[in-house]
């Protein structure tokens, strides 16, 4: 996997953690905290000079070259805050009836029509959707991969987004939503299952290493937690002395577990390729 790839992989990875992680402190669901989300998610590589964690200040568009030519034209930068308010009022309206999913449906195409960020408008939205799903409780893990399903009918998700905001037919867009989870749930369950077979059978090999299988298994399990980092990242985690860390790495490497991704000599980053790999399949970018 290319190292940009990985990165954004990452970067999705870890805003959605942070995002999860500060709802189960009691953190509300927010502008604040979607601004949060959005400068984890541009961290790094791709986006990290478009302002990561702050609303646009110029104005975007979607499809074509320039403002004239534009498939769609969000709202001017001056009414962003607006627009991200009434929505965040929406998500917190008390006692509207309103099931859960249907909210998450209307509250994404209300994201993406305001595009309130440079870069990173997609990615945060569909993290919205999974965001919103755990808050409510629907969801205790992370384990819905809309994005997957978004990506595979792209054409689709990009024609009734724009019907709705041509023409307000909520209803087809409700209709593909819902399919789309309904499809989705099913395929989060053989996701979970081929990740525990994974995680299952790397370890088994790790505890063919003998001697060296117990500070390998420190280190795989830190890579599991957090598939990218550094040997200075490892050993912080683990706990265990640089040296152990530098042959566990190297161990894992020699069993095809472990990656050099940067093909630098200093700062170098290790992947947990195949655990990537799967997370790629709903990080992508549409």
């Amino acid at each position: 996997m290319p190292f940009d790839d990985v990165v954004e992989v990452s970067n999705y990875v870890a805003a959605l953690e942070h995002g999860m992680a500060r709802l189960r402190d009691g953190f509300p669901l927010s502008n604040r905290l979607l601004r949060e989300v959005h400068g984890k998610l541009l961290a790094r590589g791709r986006g990290a000079d478009k302002q990561p964690g702050e609303f646009r200040r110029t104005q975007n568009w979607i499809g074509g070259t320039r403002l004239g030519n534009a498939q769609f034209v969000p709202p001017p930068p001056q009414h962003v805050e607006d627009c991200m308010a009434s929505l965040e009022r929406f998500i917190h309206a008390a006692d509207d009836g309103m099931p859960t999913l249907v909210e998450a449906a209307l509250a994404h195409v209300q994201f993406e029509t305001i595009h309130p960020f440079l870069d990173g408008n997609g990615r945060v939205g569909r993290l919205l959707i999974s965001l919103l799903l755990f808050d409510a409780g629907v969801l205790g893990q992370p384990l819905l991969y809309l994005s997957y399903y978004l990506k595979q009918h792209r054409a689709e998700y990009y024609r009734l987004l724009d019907t709705v905001r041509a023409s307000g037919d909520w209803e087809a867009w409700l209709d593909f939503f819902l399919e789309g989870v309904e499809v989705t749930a099913g395929s989060a369950v053989e996701t979970a299952h081929r990740l525990l077979a994974l995680f299952r059978d790397d370890a088994a090999r790790v505890r063919t290493l003998g001697r060296a299988a117990s500070g390998a298994m420190r280190v795989f399990d830190a890579l599991r937690d957090r598939p990218l980092a550094t040997l200075n990242a490892l050993t912080e985690r683990t706990g265990a002395s640089y040296p152990t860390v530098a042959r566990a790495v190297e161990a894992l490497e020699n069993l095809g577990i472990a990656c050099e991704i940067t093909g630098r000599k200093r700062e170098r980053v290790f992947a947990y390729t195949r655990y990537l790999a799967i997370l790629n399949e709903g990080t992508e970018p549409l």
